[in-house]
Protein backbone atom coordinates (compact mmCIF):
# COMPACT_ATOMS: atom_id res chain seq x y z
CA UNK A 1 0.00 0.00 0.00
CA UNK A 2 2.73 2.52 0.68
CA UNK A 3 3.91 2.21 -2.97
CA UNK A 4 0.31 2.67 -4.64
CA UNK A 5 -0.42 5.69 -2.69
CA UNK A 6 3.11 6.80 -3.38
CA UNK A 7 2.27 6.51 -7.17
CA UNK A 8 -0.66 8.25 -6.64
CA UNK A 9 1.38 11.06 -4.34
CA UNK A 10 3.81 11.40 -7.62
CA UNK A 11 0.83 11.35 -10.03
CA UNK A 12 -1.11 14.37 -8.12
CA UNK A 13 2.58 16.56 -7.66
CA UNK A 14 2.70 16.83 -12.06
CA UNK A 15 -1.37 17.82 -12.43
CA UNK A 16 -0.41 21.58 -11.79
CA UNK A 17 2.28 21.40 -14.51
CA UNK A 18 0.50 19.47 -17.66
CA UNK A 19 -2.44 21.83 -16.85
CA UNK A 20 -0.05 24.94 -16.96
CA UNK A 21 1.60 23.59 -19.83
CA UNK A 22 -1.00 22.52 -21.97
CA UNK A 23 -0.73 24.82 -24.64
CA UNK A 24 2.97 24.16 -24.82
CA UNK A 25 2.20 20.40 -25.20
CA UNK A 26 -0.11 21.02 -27.93
CA UNK A 27 2.17 22.97 -30.23
CA UNK A 28 5.27 20.63 -29.74
CA UNK A 29 3.12 17.65 -30.57
CA UNK A 30 5.05 16.28 -27.87
CA UNK A 31 6.29 16.46 -24.34
CA UNK A 32 8.44 19.52 -24.09
CA UNK A 33 11.95 18.71 -21.69
CA UNK A 34 10.76 20.36 -18.93
CA UNK A 35 7.34 18.05 -18.82
CA UNK A 36 9.49 14.70 -19.60
CA UNK A 37 11.90 15.53 -17.47
CA UNK A 38 8.99 16.17 -14.58
CA UNK A 39 7.24 12.66 -15.43
CA UNK A 40 10.44 10.83 -15.20
CA UNK A 41 11.11 12.35 -11.92
CA UNK A 42 8.28 11.72 -10.49
CA UNK A 43 8.57 7.73 -12.48
CA UNK A 44 5.35 7.81 -13.99
CA UNK A 45 6.69 5.58 -16.81
CA UNK A 46 7.62 3.25 -14.51
CA UNK A 47 4.21 2.18 -12.92
CA UNK A 48 3.78 -1.04 -14.15
CA UNK A 49 7.45 -2.41 -14.37
CA UNK A 50 8.45 -5.17 -12.48
CA UNK A 51 9.88 -4.30 -8.84
CA UNK A 52 13.26 -6.00 -9.89
CA UNK A 53 13.92 -3.34 -12.30
CA UNK A 54 12.79 -0.27 -9.90
CA UNK A 55 9.15 -0.24 -10.98
CA UNK A 56 6.10 -0.67 -8.72
CA UNK A 57 4.27 -2.84 -10.68
CA UNK A 58 0.96 -1.94 -9.95
CA UNK A 59 -2.10 -2.96 -8.79
CA UNK A 60 -4.81 -2.02 -11.48
CA UNK A 61 -6.95 -0.40 -8.95
CA UNK A 62 -4.01 1.78 -8.32
CA UNK A 63 -3.41 2.24 -11.93
CA UNK A 64 -6.54 3.29 -13.16
CA UNK A 65 -6.15 5.65 -10.09
CA UNK A 66 -3.65 7.04 -11.69
CA UNK A 67 -4.14 7.65 -14.87
CA UNK A 68 -7.67 9.46 -14.08
CA UNK A 69 -5.23 11.84 -12.16
CA UNK A 70 -2.83 12.47 -14.54
CA UNK A 71 -5.25 12.67 -17.19
CA UNK A 72 -7.54 15.90 -15.30
CA UNK A 73 -4.04 17.71 -15.95
CA UNK A 74 -3.04 16.92 -19.62
CA UNK A 75 -4.88 13.86 -21.94
CA UNK A 76 -1.65 13.79 -23.82
CA UNK A 77 0.68 13.25 -20.70
CA UNK A 78 -1.90 10.37 -19.38
CA UNK A 79 -2.10 9.06 -23.06
CA UNK A 80 2.11 8.49 -23.44
CA UNK A 81 2.22 7.23 -19.96
CA UNK A 82 -0.45 5.12 -20.47
CA UNK A 83 0.91 3.60 -23.51
CA UNK A 84 4.26 3.49 -22.00
CA UNK A 85 2.99 1.41 -18.90
CA UNK A 86 1.26 -1.03 -21.01
CA UNK A 87 4.46 -1.59 -23.07
CA UNK A 88 6.19 -1.68 -19.84
CA UNK A 89 4.54 -5.23 -19.35
CA UNK A 90 7.50 -6.32 -21.82
CA UNK A 91 9.92 -6.31 -19.69
CA UNK A 92 8.17 -9.08 -17.60
CA UNK A 93 8.64 -11.53 -20.27
CA UNK A 94 12.79 -10.63 -20.83
CA UNK A 95 15.37 -12.62 -19.00
CA UNK A 96 17.07 -10.41 -16.55
CA UNK A 97 19.76 -9.04 -18.52
CA UNK A 98 17.75 -8.45 -21.45
CA UNK A 99 15.23 -6.52 -19.18
CA UNK A 100 18.10 -4.10 -17.32
CA UNK A 101 19.13 -3.10 -20.77
CA UNK A 102 16.48 -2.16 -22.10
CA UNK A 103 13.83 -0.32 -19.02
CA UNK A 104 16.79 -0.35 -16.08
CA UNK A 105 18.37 3.34 -16.84
CA UNK A 106 15.33 5.45 -15.33
CA UNK A 107 14.20 7.77 -18.69
CA UNK A 108 13.66 4.45 -20.04
CA UNK A 109 10.67 4.52 -22.23
CA UNK A 110 9.11 1.44 -24.78
CA UNK A 111 6.75 2.28 -27.11
CA UNK A 112 4.99 0.28 -29.74
CA UNK A 113 2.61 0.52 -32.78
CA UNK A 114 -0.81 -0.76 -33.39
CA UNK A 115 -0.99 -4.50 -34.91
CA UNK A 116 1.08 -6.49 -36.09
CA UNK A 117 2.69 -4.93 -39.00
CA UNK A 118 5.96 -6.27 -39.51
CA UNK A 119 7.99 -9.56 -40.60
CA UNK A 120 10.39 -11.59 -38.56
CA UNK A 121 12.20 -14.23 -40.74
CA UNK A 122 14.29 -16.49 -38.60
CA UNK A 123 17.78 -16.70 -38.79
CA UNK A 124 20.22 -18.33 -36.71
CA UNK A 125 20.10 -16.42 -33.14
CA UNK A 126 17.27 -14.10 -33.83
CA UNK A 127 15.58 -12.93 -36.83
CA UNK A 128 15.81 -10.35 -39.71
CA UNK A 129 12.78 -8.04 -39.52
CA UNK A 130 11.28 -5.44 -42.16
CA UNK A 131 8.14 -3.65 -40.86
CA UNK A 132 6.28 -0.16 -40.67
CA UNK A 133 4.17 0.17 -37.89
CA UNK A 134 1.58 3.42 -37.20
CA UNK A 135 0.56 5.13 -33.93
CA UNK A 136 3.37 4.92 -31.82
CA UNK A 137 2.75 6.92 -29.42
CA UNK A 138 5.48 8.32 -26.92
CA UNK A 139 8.15 7.20 -30.07
CA UNK A 140 9.49 10.45 -30.30
CA UNK A 141 10.79 10.32 -26.22
CA UNK A 142 11.33 6.61 -26.11
CA UNK A 143 14.29 4.90 -26.16
CA UNK A 144 13.37 1.89 -27.78
CA UNK A 145 10.86 1.02 -29.97
CA UNK A 146 8.53 -2.35 -30.44
CA UNK A 147 7.67 -3.99 -33.45
CA UNK A 148 4.74 -6.79 -33.35
CA UNK A 149 5.84 -9.23 -36.55
CA UNK A 150 4.78 -12.02 -38.17
CA UNK A 151 7.17 -14.78 -37.93
CA UNK A 152 8.24 -16.97 -41.15
CA UNK A 153 11.12 -18.98 -41.97
CA UNK A 154 13.95 -19.03 -44.19
CA UNK A 155 11.12 -20.08 -47.08
CA UNK A 156 8.96 -17.27 -46.12
CA UNK A 157 6.44 -19.47 -45.07
CA UNK A 158 4.61 -19.03 -41.78
CA UNK A 159 5.21 -20.15 -38.83
CA UNK A 160 2.34 -21.67 -36.76
CA UNK A 161 1.28 -21.75 -32.93
CA UNK A 162 0.15 -25.10 -31.68
CA UNK A 163 -3.24 -24.25 -32.13
CA UNK A 164 -2.81 -23.27 -35.96
CA UNK A 165 -2.66 -19.28 -35.61
CA UNK A 166 0.11 -17.64 -37.11
CA UNK A 167 3.04 -16.87 -34.33
CA UNK A 168 3.79 -13.19 -33.54
CA UNK A 169 6.80 -11.58 -31.51
CA UNK A 170 7.50 -8.87 -30.66
CA UNK A 171 11.60 -7.25 -31.93
CA UNK A 172 12.68 -4.52 -29.43
CA UNK A 173 15.14 -2.05 -31.09
CA UNK A 174 16.70 1.06 -30.33
CA UNK A 175 15.07 4.00 -31.25
CA UNK A 176 18.13 5.64 -33.35
CA UNK A 177 18.18 2.09 -35.53
CA UNK A 178 14.29 2.92 -36.89
CA UNK A 179 12.84 5.90 -39.27
CA UNK A 180 10.62 7.58 -37.75
CA UNK A 181 8.32 9.21 -39.99
CA UNK A 182 6.05 12.84 -38.45
CA UNK A 183 2.41 12.48 -39.35
CA UNK A 184 1.37 13.41 -36.23
CA UNK A 185 -0.80 15.87 -37.55
CA UNK A 186 -4.75 15.28 -35.71
CA UNK A 187 -7.51 16.99 -34.21
CA UNK A 188 -6.84 15.63 -30.29
CA UNK A 189 -4.00 14.10 -28.65
CA UNK A 190 -1.83 16.28 -30.21
CA UNK A 191 1.19 16.30 -27.64
CA UNK A 192 1.16 12.30 -27.96
CA UNK A 193 3.79 12.26 -30.76
CA UNK A 194 2.16 9.37 -32.40
CA UNK A 195 4.38 8.92 -34.98
CA UNK A 196 4.86 6.06 -37.45
CA UNK A 197 8.27 4.08 -37.60
CA UNK A 198 10.05 1.47 -39.71
CA UNK A 199 12.96 -1.12 -39.98
CA UNK A 200 14.56 -2.73 -43.39
CA UNK A 201 16.11 -6.09 -42.93
CA UNK A 202 17.61 -5.47 -39.38
CA UNK A 203 19.24 -8.41 -37.05
CA UNK A 204 17.22 -8.37 -33.71
CA UNK A 205 18.40 -11.38 -31.45
CA UNK A 206 16.49 -13.64 -29.98
CA UNK A 207 16.55 -12.18 -26.52
CA UNK A 208 15.46 -9.10 -27.38
CA UNK A 209 12.06 -10.67 -28.63
CA UNK A 210 8.81 -11.55 -26.69
CA UNK A 211 6.03 -13.66 -27.22
CA UNK A 212 3.25 -11.73 -25.57
CA UNK A 213 0.91 -14.79 -25.48
CA UNK A 214 3.04 -17.22 -24.25
CA UNK A 215 2.83 -17.75 -20.41
CA UNK A 216 5.68 -19.45 -20.31
CA UNK A 217 8.04 -17.17 -21.31
CA UNK A 218 7.00 -14.98 -18.44
CA UNK A 219 9.60 -14.27 -15.77
CA UNK A 220 7.65 -12.19 -13.46
CA UNK A 221 5.17 -13.60 -10.14
CA UNK A 222 3.22 -10.38 -9.88
CA UNK A 223 0.09 -10.83 -10.33
CA UNK A 224 -0.10 -7.60 -12.67
CA UNK A 225 2.01 -9.15 -15.45
CA UNK A 226 -0.83 -12.37 -15.80
CA UNK A 227 -3.11 -9.90 -17.36
CA UNK A 228 -2.83 -9.57 -21.18
CA UNK A 229 -1.90 -5.89 -22.03
CA UNK A 230 -4.88 -5.18 -24.46
CA UNK A 231 -6.91 -5.64 -20.54
CA UNK A 232 -4.59 -3.05 -19.02
CA UNK A 233 -4.81 -0.69 -21.67
CA UNK A 234 -8.70 -0.89 -21.98
CA UNK A 235 -8.67 0.26 -18.05
CA UNK A 236 -6.14 2.77 -19.02
CA UNK A 237 -8.02 4.31 -21.26
CA UNK A 238 -11.41 4.43 -19.74
CA UNK A 239 -9.54 6.00 -16.42
CA UNK A 240 -8.11 8.52 -18.90
CA UNK A 241 -12.10 9.52 -20.16
CA UNK A 242 -12.52 9.92 -16.67
CA UNK A 243 -9.99 12.54 -15.40
CA UNK A 244 -11.04 14.35 -18.63
CA UNK A 245 -14.34 14.27 -17.84
CA UNK A 246 -13.44 15.30 -14.05
CA UNK A 247 -11.58 18.27 -15.38
CA UNK A 248 -14.17 19.19 -17.83
CA UNK A 249 -16.81 19.60 -15.01
CA UNK A 250 -14.61 21.23 -12.40
CA UNK A 251 -14.19 23.71 -15.70
CA UNK A 252 -17.95 23.99 -15.79
CA UNK A 253 -18.21 24.41 -11.69
CA UNK A 254 -15.92 27.32 -11.72
CA UNK A 255 -17.55 29.00 -15.33
CA UNK A 256 -20.39 28.56 -12.75
CA UNK A 257 -19.66 30.63 -10.27
CA UNK A 258 -19.31 34.13 -12.73
CA UNK A 259 -21.39 33.32 -15.65
CA UNK A 260 -24.46 34.74 -16.22
CA UNK A 261 -25.72 34.19 -19.82
CA UNK A 262 -27.34 36.20 -22.55
CA UNK A 263 -30.28 37.34 -22.19
CA UNK A 264 -30.78 35.80 -18.61
CA UNK A 265 -31.17 37.11 -15.22
CA UNK A 266 -29.85 34.64 -12.72
CA UNK A 267 -26.09 33.39 -13.00
CA UNK A 268 -25.32 29.40 -13.85
CA UNK A 269 -25.12 29.09 -10.45
CA UNK A 270 -28.68 29.75 -9.70
CA UNK A 271 -30.44 28.38 -12.61
CA UNK A 272 -31.85 25.34 -11.36
CA UNK A 273 -31.93 24.00 -14.49
CA UNK A 274 -28.18 24.12 -14.55
CA UNK A 275 -27.90 22.75 -11.16
CA UNK A 276 -29.61 20.05 -11.64
CA UNK A 277 -27.69 18.83 -14.89
CA UNK A 278 -24.26 19.60 -12.90
CA UNK A 279 -26.11 16.85 -10.75
CA UNK A 280 -26.43 14.47 -13.12
CA UNK A 281 -23.68 14.88 -14.47
CA UNK A 282 -21.78 14.79 -11.40
CA UNK A 283 -23.57 10.93 -10.44
CA UNK A 284 -23.14 9.76 -13.90
CA UNK A 285 -19.19 10.40 -13.66
CA UNK A 286 -18.73 9.01 -10.03
CA UNK A 287 -20.65 6.00 -10.86
CA UNK A 288 -18.03 4.98 -13.88
CA UNK A 289 -15.07 5.87 -11.35
CA UNK A 290 -16.57 3.39 -9.10
CA UNK A 291 -17.71 0.66 -11.88
CA UNK A 292 -14.09 0.99 -12.75
CA UNK A 293 -12.26 0.67 -10.09
CA UNK A 294 -14.26 -1.79 -8.36
CA UNK A 295 -13.99 -3.73 -11.52
CA UNK A 296 -10.18 -3.48 -11.68
CA UNK A 297 -9.52 -4.42 -8.04
CA UNK A 298 -11.76 -7.29 -7.95
CA UNK A 299 -10.39 -9.59 -11.29
CA UNK A 300 -6.97 -7.87 -9.57
CA UNK A 301 -7.64 -9.89 -6.25
CA UNK A 302 -9.42 -12.68 -8.22
CA UNK A 303 -6.38 -13.40 -10.37
CA UNK A 304 -3.98 -12.74 -7.15
CA UNK A 305 -5.94 -15.47 -5.53
CA UNK A 306 -6.29 -17.89 -7.90
CA UNK A 307 -2.32 -17.56 -10.26
CA UNK A 308 -4.34 -16.90 -13.26
CA UNK A 309 -6.70 -14.65 -15.31
CA UNK A 310 -10.33 -16.16 -16.76
CA UNK A 311 -12.48 -15.37 -19.57
CA UNK A 312 -14.71 -13.82 -17.28
CA UNK A 313 -12.62 -11.87 -15.89
CA UNK A 314 -11.29 -10.58 -19.23
CA UNK A 315 -14.92 -9.51 -19.86
CA UNK A 316 -15.53 -7.92 -17.29
CA UNK A 317 -12.65 -5.40 -17.35
CA UNK A 318 -13.55 -5.16 -21.34
CA UNK A 319 -16.98 -4.12 -20.53
CA UNK A 320 -16.00 -1.55 -17.59
CA UNK A 321 -13.86 -0.12 -19.76
CA UNK A 322 -16.12 -0.17 -23.02
CA UNK A 323 -19.20 1.62 -21.17
CA UNK A 324 -16.75 3.55 -19.31
CA UNK A 325 -14.81 5.00 -22.35
CA UNK A 326 -18.57 5.42 -23.83
CA UNK A 327 -20.34 7.08 -20.57
CA UNK A 328 -17.62 9.41 -20.32
CA UNK A 329 -17.57 10.61 -23.39
CA UNK A 330 -20.84 11.49 -23.38
CA UNK A 331 -20.48 13.53 -19.94
CA UNK A 332 -17.27 15.51 -21.00
CA UNK A 333 -19.84 16.57 -24.25
CA UNK A 334 -22.63 17.64 -22.49
CA UNK A 335 -20.78 19.87 -20.11
CA UNK A 336 -18.77 21.20 -23.10
CA UNK A 337 -22.73 22.09 -24.20
CA UNK A 338 -23.46 23.39 -20.44
CA UNK A 339 -20.64 25.89 -21.02
CA UNK A 340 -22.10 27.85 -23.96
CA UNK A 341 -20.09 30.05 -26.00
CA UNK A 342 -17.80 30.23 -23.30
CA UNK A 343 -16.25 26.81 -24.59
CA UNK A 344 -15.97 27.65 -28.14
CA UNK A 345 -12.85 29.28 -28.00
CA UNK A 346 -9.92 27.74 -30.14
CA UNK A 347 -7.04 26.14 -27.88
CA UNK A 348 -9.14 27.15 -24.48
CA UNK A 349 -9.49 23.99 -21.89
CA UNK A 350 -13.11 23.55 -22.86
CA UNK A 351 -12.05 22.76 -26.30
CA UNK A 352 -8.93 21.17 -26.06
CA UNK A 353 -10.33 18.82 -23.69
CA UNK A 354 -13.31 17.63 -26.17
CA UNK A 355 -10.86 17.17 -28.88
CA UNK A 356 -8.72 14.93 -26.79
CA UNK A 357 -11.74 12.98 -25.55
CA UNK A 358 -13.54 12.06 -29.08
CA UNK A 359 -9.65 11.54 -30.64
CA UNK A 360 -9.19 9.45 -27.43
CA UNK A 361 -12.70 7.19 -28.00
CA UNK A 362 -11.82 6.57 -31.82
CA UNK A 363 -9.20 3.76 -30.05
CA UNK A 364 -9.77 0.34 -30.90
CA UNK A 365 -10.87 0.05 -27.30
CA UNK A 366 -13.52 1.88 -27.52
CA UNK A 367 -15.42 0.36 -30.32
CA UNK A 368 -18.83 -0.31 -30.19
CA UNK A 369 -18.42 -3.75 -31.84
CA UNK A 370 -16.82 -4.86 -28.11
CA UNK A 371 -20.82 -4.89 -26.69
CA UNK A 372 -21.44 -7.88 -28.88
CA UNK A 373 -19.04 -9.73 -27.80
CA UNK A 374 -19.32 -9.06 -24.59
CA UNK A 375 -23.64 -9.03 -25.23
CA UNK A 376 -22.53 -12.88 -26.63
CA UNK A 377 -20.62 -14.00 -23.83
CA UNK A 378 -23.57 -13.04 -21.55
CA UNK A 379 -26.03 -15.33 -23.28
CA UNK A 380 -23.21 -18.00 -23.08
CA UNK A 381 -22.43 -17.57 -27.15
CA UNK A 382 -18.69 -17.90 -28.54
CA UNK A 383 -17.52 -14.73 -28.96
CA UNK A 384 -16.99 -13.77 -32.24
CA UNK A 385 -13.83 -12.26 -31.82
CA UNK A 386 -10.87 -12.57 -29.06
CA UNK A 387 -8.64 -10.26 -30.37
CA UNK A 388 -9.36 -7.38 -27.69
CA UNK A 389 -10.07 -9.67 -25.19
Amino acid sequence: MADDRSALARAESVVALLDAAAGRIEAAREMPADVLAALHEARLFRLLLPKSLGGDALDLRSHVAVMETVAAGDASAAWVMGQGAGCALAAAFLAPEAARRWFGAPDAVLAWGAGIQGKAVRVEGGYRVTGKWTFASGSRHATALGGHSYVVDAAGAPVLRPNGEPLDRTVLIRREDADIDDVWQVMGLKGTGSDTFAVADIFVAEADTIDRENAEELRASDPLFLFPGTVVYGLGFAALQIGIARAMLELLRDLALTKTPRGVTVSLRENPVFQMALAKLEARLRSARAYLRQTAGDAYDAVAASGRITLDDRAACKLASVHVIHECMDITAEAYRQAGSSAIVSGGPFERRLRDAFTASQQTQARAQNFVTLGRMLLDLEPESMTFL
